[in-house]
């Protein structure tokens, strides 16, 4: 395997890496050598987990070996239970603990896999509940809390009859088997090891998560207090990683808060009545004086919960819409006209988990040994400690109660009853994740596909970030097509809000563009709309006979039906299974050319799933999916952020209503997005039906990866025409055949330095990749690396390529080589070995290939530069015979391989008849060892601005007036032009040199972009580097963006 070293760490990875996993690996290993919290966003089908659990894994091993089995367990089995330390800290002298959480245990799944395909070898356990590893017959049976209850009590009783033998062959099957946790292991294995030898697989994994190096476990056991507390985990300098964290602040919300439904009461004044009722039962048959079943308690239970009851129902109310509505704190006001106090919720409590255990034994005595035991009187347990926790209020200024009225069901409607639901939502997600820094944990690590935007998911969770990233995706530019839609077939514009939503017209037009969708797209189609009353209403005008087109009798949905069977997200839960059932054996039917999933953003479609290959050939994005503005928690939340926005200090960073109100839908919908393009070979489309899609400040929240692919088309025709030549290009050549990178790894491990970035800059160079090369092997420079700390990734998106498959072949056997090999537009230099000459450094900051001599229509130059042992510069001819061995590759224009090696992997060829490239490009290079500095970026790109209109320099000369003025030019759009915006504005320059965009569609998104008053100089300026034969298309943009700004100072004056 080979190994990399990362910031003095030697990272073990199973595979040639790729430079963003490299890049993200590096970060991983910043934020636990810096004990600080890490924001880490990497597509899908990057390798995230298998970068994680690497770098993770290597920097605890370079603190101290991992746990050995024999060595930990004998000293602890059997003096655990005398411990008042935390067997973690105990067991590894402070070696800290890494607790790896993810949202669901098949997730967790997923990642002992990938666990399993690393080198790394650390005690590890995955902790499950009860209902997932429990194997005792009845107690199994049950769920909840009448589980939790009836284990505690087996495991207490030592009785014959009541005592679970599970339990009792814990101790001694841990003993023997020290060795249990070092290879990786998953529930469904602890579960098979309990079948097999009888030990509890439960209390089995609570023992060994005390002396394990890495804990797998879901959120809930973290976020909630409880299931954490219950945990024999030294928090203190320990290692926490949330995977899969883009709802994380909802989970921490949610978790905080309670919802208390009319319904829900009333079931638990009726439980408290049957406590009562079978308490004083069994005291009359035992004839016994047991205090633990004093039907007293369940009285006074039963009686505080219908003046609550009453109070809830007595709030006066004047709008149904705006219901009732106060500050957090008034819920202590609430409880107190009920004596329930700090004090008292501690005895309500003791009370309710009474009551929930007798009703338990009553069920097992009635023979309801049945999944559906549930005790409602748990929730109000639940809520009581939310409330009262820490003993203290602080906690409520971040809260709001609210009660609102909805339609009373049948059964309050005939007993005069209004059906309302006490709320207290928490508006601060940051409260659970605060209590990790009181408990002293070292690192935060939250990762996942869809974190952007990056600002407002940190100002949320009330943490600070000092390492963040947005990681590119690992595919070319020929596997991706994403565009916005702003109008259909007709011209009729697209936009799904309020205003538009339920015309006929709009819902038309968008059925039509999607009849087209699913005849130009192969297999699987996903069609995602803002919401299920959206959903609902297209698909009913589609049915509709009476809206069916004049000269075609069909109606939308039939025409649709003749390319696509559909499949429709339904809005229960229960029936999402078999809808996916259904969607993949439509998939499967030779008969039709694919299915078409209408789905819902945020549903579960939405969530998780992976629509690979040809189960998700496009997603269709119908519109912005913004929460109900009228919802009461919605509208609360907003006013919460704005009231605290208010009282903070003059300077400091707040997130508005408004923004995080935004921001929601735009995460919704890169998580739509992220079901599609799964892996690297993967190809498909984005389309954003949408108008608003258009606008700059729309698409700088859109997930940082696709942002450089955007396209915004202004005729509907030229959407057809474009995405039936991708997908004709994709489904005949396909994304590059590479070699298995199994089957590349060899036996041999090899060595990758891959210098950390700060070093780098501190050096003022990129410090190159030096490898040893064996014969049939060689690997991607990392110079990319240097990239990513301009956060430019958008750059690399055209030419990343498997570190396996290296843009050279070795020009001799077992050769040493210094490469540094560049990804984009604007960076580095890049070797190419020609057979018999020295080795040739090319600068691509001086191949501007965007503007290439093809394109200027200037005849391309024979001359290259070679570097010399005297190290001085000379002028020599390419001879066309010595380049006829190579080829060039399709995924870079500089990839170059000889001819008579057996790895195919170009399939262009270079003319000899001149030095031009395939695509045109000018061969006329620079060559020398000067490195590109991060200050140099702006002279760089002014060097390849000002190069635009001429030939390529064929040797260094100074900056000219013409560079020095693109210099300036550059600092003044970087000035006036956001983060996001220059971002923008250079992926349209690297779309240009990948030729996914024409000049024409550069010049229009320019011209976007410098639209407004305040900008209009920086277009008038752009002039400059514009070739003479497209001046014409040029001053017609800048034409329109004066007339515009005329109109707008007419209308204001």
């Amino acid at each position: 395997m080979p190994i990399y070293k990362i910031r003095g760490i030697d990272v073990d990875f199973p595979f040639e890496a790729y430079d963003c996993q490299l890049v993200y690996m590096e970060k991983v290993i910043q934020s636990l050598q810096e004990r600080c919290n890490a924001l880490l966003e990497s597509p899908t089908g990057t390798g995230k987990t298998l970068c994680l659990l690497c770098a993770t894994l290597a920097w605890r091993k370079s603190l101290g070996g991992f746990s050995t089995g024999r060595s930990e367990w004998n000293g602890q089995i059997m003096g655990s239970q005398h411990s008042d330390v935390p067997h973690s800290q105990s067991a590894k002298t402070n070696l800290p603990t890494i607790i790896y959480a993810s949202r669901t245990h098949s997730q967790l799944r997923q990642v002992i896999q990938e666990l399993k395909r690393t080198s790394y070898r650390p005690k590890m356990v995955v902790l499950g509940s009860r209902e997932q590893l429990c194997i005792h017959e009845e107690v199994s049976l049950l769920r909840g809390r009448a589980q939790t209850n009836a284990c505690h009590s087996l495991c207490r009783k030592r009785t014959k009859k009541g005592y679970c033998g599970h339990y009792s062959r814990v101790s001694d099957f841990m003993k023997y088997n020290p060795g249990l946790g070092d290879d990786p292991i998953d529930i469904e294995d602890l579960v098979n090891i309990g079948r097999s030898n009888g030990p509890c697989p439960y209390y089995v994994s609570r023992e060994l998560h005390k002396v394990v190096d890495i804990l797998f476990a879901p959120y809930n056991y973290l976020i909630d207090r409880g299931n954490r507390k219950s945990l024999s985990v030294c928090w203190n300098n320990s290692i926490l990683i949330f995977d899969e964290a883009h709802n994380l602040e909802g989970l921490c919300a949610d978790a905080a808060s309670f919802d208390l439904p009319s319904w829900l009461l009333t079931a638990c004044i009726s439980e408290a009545k049957n406590c009562v009722d079978l308490s004083i039962s069994r005291r009359e048959i035992e004839k016994a004086n047991d205090k633990s079943c004093n039907p007293d308690n369940f009285a006074i239970l039963r009686a505080l919960l219908l003046k609550l009851e009453k109070q809830i129902a007595e709030v006066p109310i004047e709008s149904k819409e705006l219901g009732f509505t106060r500050p957090g704190p008034y819920i202590y006001e609430l409880l107190a006209d009920l004596n329930i106090t700090h004090k008292t919720a501690t005895m309500l409590i003791d009370i309710i988990e009474e009551a929930a255990l007798l009703l338990e034994e009553d069920a097992k005595g009635a023979a309801q040994k049945t999944k559906s035991t549930i005790c409602r009187l748990e929730t109000m347990s639940d809520i009581l400690k939310i409330i009262f926790r820490d003993g203290g209020n602080a906690h409520a200024k971040f809260y709001s109660v609210h009660v609102q009225e909805i339609e009373a069901n049948a059964a309050d409607a005939l007993k005069g009853k209004a059906s309302r639901t006490l709320s207290w939502w928490c508006f601060n997600p940051g409260i659970a994740m605060e209590e990790f820094s009181v408990l002293g944990v070292s690192s935060i690590i939250l990762t996942s596909g869809t974190l952007s935007p990056l600002e407002s998911f940190a100002q949320e969770l009330k943490l600070e970030f000092p390492v963040r990233l947005e990681n590119p995706h690992v595919i070319s530019s020929n596997q991706i097509w994403a565009g916005v839609v702003p109008a259909g077939p007709s011209g009729c514009s697209f936009n799904s809000s309020y205003r538009t939503r339920d015309s006929l017209e709009y819902k038309q037009e968008l059925g039509n563009a999607i009849v087209n969708f699913a005849r130009i797209v192969p297999d699987g189609l996903l069609v995602f709309f803002p919401s299920y009353y959206i959903l609902e209403q297209c698909v009913g005008c589609w049915k509709n006979k009476s809206h069916a087109n004049s000269t075609n009798s069909s109606t939308i949905w039939e025409r649709i039906c003749k390319h696509k069977q559909p499949v429709i997200e339904p809005r229960q839960s229960s029936l999402f299974p078999s809808s996916i059932e259904d969607y993949m054996n439509k998939l499967k039917d030779t008969s039709m050319s694919g299915a078409v999933f209408f789905a819902v953003c945020r549903g579960k479609v939405s969530e998780g799933l992976d629509f690979a290959d040809h189960a998700g050939r496009a997603v269709v994005i119908t519109g912005i999916p913004f929460a109900t503005r009228t919802d009461p928690k919605v509208r609360l939340k907003r006013e919460f952020l704005d009231q605290r926005g208010l009282s903070q200090k003059e300077g400091c960073k707040v997130l508005t209503g408004e923004e995080w109100y935004t921001q929601q839908a735009s995460r919704a919908v890169n998580q739509a997005v992220g079901r599609v393009i799964r892996h690297h070979h993967d190809f498909g489309a984005i389309i954003f039906c949408d108008e608003r899609f258009a606008h700059p400040n729309r698409q700088s929240q859109i997930s940082l990866w696709i942002q450089p692919h955007i396209k915004c088309y202004s005729k509907f025709g030229d959407v057809v025409f474009t995405l039936t030549r991708f997908f004709r290009d994709a489904g005949t050549h396909g994304p590059p055949q590479l070699k298995s990178r199994a089957e590349d790894r060899g036996d041999v491990n090899e060595m990758k330095i891959a210098k950390p970035l700060e070093r780098s800059y501190e050096e003022n160079s990129l410090t190159p990749l030096t490898i040893s090369m064996d014969k049939d092997k060689f690997v991607k420079p990392l110079s990319s690396v240097l990239e990513a700390k301009r956060g430019n990734f958008s750059s690399q998106l055209g030419g990343v390529l498997p570190a396996n498959c290296s843009s050279l072949t070795p020009y001799e056997q077992n050769q040493s080589l210094t490469l540094s090999s560049p990804s984009d537009l604007f960076s580095k230099k890049k070797s190419l070995l020609i057979p018999g000459r020295k080795i040739m450094q090319c600068s691509n900051s001086e191949m501007p290939y965007s503007f290439n001599s093809s394109l200027l229509g200037e005849k391309p130059s024979k001359e290259v530069l070679v570097t010399c042992t005297a190290k001085k510069r000379r002028i020599a001819k390419l001879d066309p015979d010595a380049m006829q061995n190579f080829e060039l590759s399709h995924h870079h224009p500089f990839m170059v391989k000889n001819a008579q090696s057996n790895d195919h992997l170009a399939n262009h060829s270079v003319k000899h008849d001149n030095s031009q490239l395939a695509d045109g490009t000018n061969r006329e290079t620079q060559v020398g060892s000067a490195m590109l500095l991060e200050d140099d970026a702006p002279k760089k790109d002014a060097e390849f601005l000002s190069q635009k209109g001429k030939g390529v320099q064929s040797s260094p000369v100074p900056c000219s007036d013409k560079e020095t003025r693109g210099s300036a030019f550059l600092i003044q759009v970087q000035e006036k032009l956001s983060t996001a915006e220059y971002k923008e504005f250079v992926g349209f320059m690297k779309a240009l040199k990948s030729k996914a965009m024409k000049i024409g569609q550069v010049l229009e998104s320019i011209a976007r972009l410098f639209s407004g008053p305040e900008r209009l100089p920086l277009l008038k300026r752009f002039k400059d580097y514009i070739p003479a034969k497209y001046q014409s298309l040029y001053q017609q943009y800048l034409k329109n963006n004066e007339e515009t700004i005329d109109t707008e100072e007419s209308f204001s004056s």
